[in-house]
């Protein structure tokens, strides 16, 4: 069974679409031969993720997500917490001309793609990336949130 909580914080950050989301991550997890999760996606701004990441990964520079595998990637189930911080994911989606709700759908997907062990960290890896985030956004309803 795949679960989902989302939240936002601070509460007013987003109005997301609970629904729309839960099936961006279903129809990834279905490609992606994964059935069990257990999940939560927040909704931030850059603070929480900077220090996050500051705090985890010992980087002071702004991110669009981050994500947490909270069990060992060799079990099937996934645990999980993705951190969006819709500041800069709205500040990207100006600066690259690209819809809001493109973009939070991108990162949504790349965060879920970092807890089945996706890496970004070197020009191939970070490519196929970015093919599989082009392949699942052809597959979903990007309009996740009310604006």
């Amino acid at each position: 069974m795949i679960k989902v909580n989302v939240s936002c914080d601070p509460v007013n950050v987003l109005k997301p679409n609970i629904n729309k989301i839960k099936n961006i991550i279903k129809i990834v997890f279905e490609n992606e031969n994964v059935s069990d999760s257990d999940l939560s996606i927040i909704f931030t701004n850059d603070e929480l993720v900077s220090s996050l990441k500051n705090s985890f990964f010992r980087i002071n520079e702004l991110t669009d997500v981050i994500a947490f595998r909270l069990n060992d990637y060799s079990e099937e189930n996934v645990e999980g917490e993705v951190y969006i911080s819709v500041e800069r994911v709205f500040h990207n989606a100006k600066k690259f001309n690209e819809k809001k709700t493109n973009e939070i759908s991108r990162i949504l997907i790349h965060g879920i793609l970092h807890l089945l062990n996706y890496k970004d960290n070197t020009k191939k890896s970070k490519n196929l990336m970015t093919d599989k985030e082009n392949y699942y956004l052809t597959k979903v309803d990007c309009e996740c949130f009310n604006e």
